[in-house]
C-alpha cells in the first residue's frame, strides 16, 4: 500500500439540501402572506440562543454585587458571604453579621464589644 499519496480536502455538503429547504420554505411563506410566521419563528430562535448568554452575565454581576469575602474577625478564616445577610464562620462558629463591607460579630443586645490591648508595666521606685 502506498502511503505517499496527496490527500485531497473533501467537501462534505450533507446539510445543504436541509438548509436550502428552509430557505425556501420561508421564502414560499412570505410569499404567500405568512411572512409572520416565520419572523415568528425567528425571533423565538433568536430568544432561545440569547437567554442563556444574558441569564449567564445577568447572573455573574448579582453575585459579584452581592458577595462578600473578608475574614472572620474572630479567628481571621477567610471566607465567602452573602451581603445582608447573618452567617456562622465555618472555622470557629461565631456568629456574624455584614456591616458595610466588613464582617462583624452578632452580639446579643445590652453587650458592650470591648478589644483589649496590652499595655506594658513599668516600675516605678519610691524614693523615700
Amino acid at each position: 500500500m502506498n502511503q505517499n499519496f496527496v490527500k485531497l480536502p473533501i467537501l462534505n455538503n450533507s446539510g445543504l439540501g436541509c438548509f436550502l429547504s428552509l430557505i425556501l420554505a420561508g421564502l414560499f411563506l412570505g410569499a404567500v402572506g405568512l411572512g409572520w410566521v416565520v419572523n415568528g419563528v425567528l425571533i423565538f430562535i433568536a430568544i432561545v440562543l440569547l437567554t442563556p448568554i444574558l441569564a449567564f452575565w445577568g447572573l455573574r454581576w448579582w453575585i459579584a454585587r452581592n458577595l462578600l469575602e473578608d475574614q472572620c474577625p474572630s479567628c481571621g478564616y477567610e471566607f465567602t458571604g452573602f451581603k445582608q445577610a447573618e452567617c456562622r464562620c465555618p472555622s470557629c462558629g461565631e456568629s456574624l453579621k455584614i456591616e458595610g463591607d466588613r464582617f462583624i460579630r452578632l452580639t446579643p443586645p445590652g453587650t458592650i464589644e470591648v478589644e483589649a490591648i496590652d499595655v506594658t508595666v513599668k516600675q516605678i521606685e519610691d524614693k523615700l
